[in-house]
């Protein structure tokens, strides 16, 4: 049971770093931006950025529930916890992570974080990598 609980807690811990990943992201490129830091035009930053509000906004479009609260409201059932964060982790994690808003305003939220990722993109593209900016020589 201890298991199920302590792997709740973890996808806790790894669903906040998502979360901050995309928040403290955009607010790095924006910041960025204003004091032209060269490393927030990485191409594969700002696409992996890109690709993880777009899967939060395709998710809460088609009104699917994100796969790590599902696995942790289950881990915590079999833990038997009843659904709810019993550990200190989990509930501090929580109160930060989830807020009470209506599906649709969590919908709309996304979809406007995630237009707002894609200003950040034609404002500042990211640099193409080396790989992908050659020319490919034939022959």
């Amino acid at each position: 049971m201890l298991a199920y609980r302590l792997l709740a807690d973890l996808i806790v811990v790894v669903h906040v770093a998502y979360v901050g990943f995309v928040v403290v992201g955009m607010l790095l490129i924006l910041m960025g931006i204003w004091r032209r830091w060269a490393w927030i035009r990485n191409f594969w930053f700002r696409a992996g950025h890109f690709a993880a509000i777009a899967l939060v906004v395709v998710e809460s479009v088609w009104g699917v529930v994100c796969p790590l609260t599902d696995w942790e409201y289950r881990l915590r059932v079999l833990g038997g916890e009843g659904g709810e964060p019993g550990s200190f982790v989990g509930r501090c994690l929580h109160a930060v992570l989830f807020v009470e808003l209506k599906p649709w305003q969590f919908t709309v939220a996304y979809c406007l974080f995630g237009l707002a990722v894609l200003a950040t993109l034609a404002w500042s593209p990211p640099r193409r990598p080396r790989f992908m900016a050659r020319g490919r020589r034939e022959g």
